[in-house]
């Protein structure tokens, strides 16, 4: 006899179905709809987006409409030795900065591991714990850590103090990954998150993007950055077609990482 689901769970599942025909619903509208209070739909809603299948808004949710990201627990098995390899030709070309902001994720957490290794002072502003964690490892690297929310599914902080704290420091170089790539530019899945790495590129002079293939035309929903001169991509794989037309147009550097 197989296992029936909650009455939470249909409610939830119901909720994505409501978003799936309405991308973009309010909260009364989806309480209407399933016949339940409109708390009911904002505790279901926290969940769901703390999932990250929506994100909320301003009185209601909007569905994402990337394919769904695993939390970052579950990205750490995945794609390993092409983000080894991305994390290692980044290091290469990076570690000889004197200070970095770095955001968080799976591919970062390689670069982190493969940037402890080098052994010179470097100062590393960051608001990813994972981070800072690998990197504490290296007494010669200075960690900054940014104040604000934690965010559990990225175990980093986030909001408006994580942005502006960032004023405080001068770095040139931003190393963040990402979401999505599309010919639109760099996104990002989450909102809270996408809002702290827009404010990591808007403060640095250059932005280092660190993505494997499988990123490749998907637009998640925050958009960090369009193509453009002062943005880096190292990626597994050379990108093609209209990615490839937007990178070139933008005159966006793209370097592939050669495996081990």
């Amino acid at each position: 006899m197989g296992i029936q689901k909650s009455r939470k769970g249909i409610r939830r599942d119901n909720i994505l179905a409501a978003l799936e025909r309405n991308p973009a619903l309010r909260v009364v509208q989806i309480a209407e709809e399933l016949g339940v209070s409109t708390e009911t739909v904002r505790r279901d809603l926290t969940v769901l987006e703390s999932t990250g299948r929506l994100s909320r808004t301003y009185g209601g949710a909007v569905k994402n409409t990337s394919r769904f990201e695993p939390a970052l627990n579950e990205r750490l098995s995945l794609k390993v030795s092409e983000r080894r390899a991305i994390a290692m030709a980044a290091v290469s070309r990076y570690a000889t900065e004197d200070a970095l902001l770095l955001g968080g994720g799976a591919t970062m957490l390689q670069f982190a591991r493969a940037l402890r290794e080098v052994q010179r002072r470097i100062t590393v502003v960051t608001p990813a714990y994972p981070i800072a964690v690998e990197l504490a490892q290296n007494p010669m690297i200075e960690i900054i850590m940014l104040p604000g929310i934690f965010e559990p599914q990225e175990h980093m902080t986030v909001g408006p103090d994580t942005s502006r704290e960032m004023d405080r420091y001068k770095v040139r170089t931003a190393i963040i990954g990402a979401s999505g790539l599309s010919a639109e530019g760099v996104s990002e899945a989450l909102l809270r998150a996408g809002e702290v790495y827009g404010a990591m590129i808007e403060k640095s002079e250059q932005a280092v993007v660190l993505a494997d293939s499988d990123k490749f035309d998907k637009r998640a929903l925050v958009l960090l950055t369009d193509w453009n001169a002062t943005t880096t991509l190292i990626t597994d794989v050379a990108p093609q077609g209209a990615l490839r037309t937007a990178l070139e147009l933008g005159g966006t550097k793209v370097i592939v990482a050669s495996g081990n």
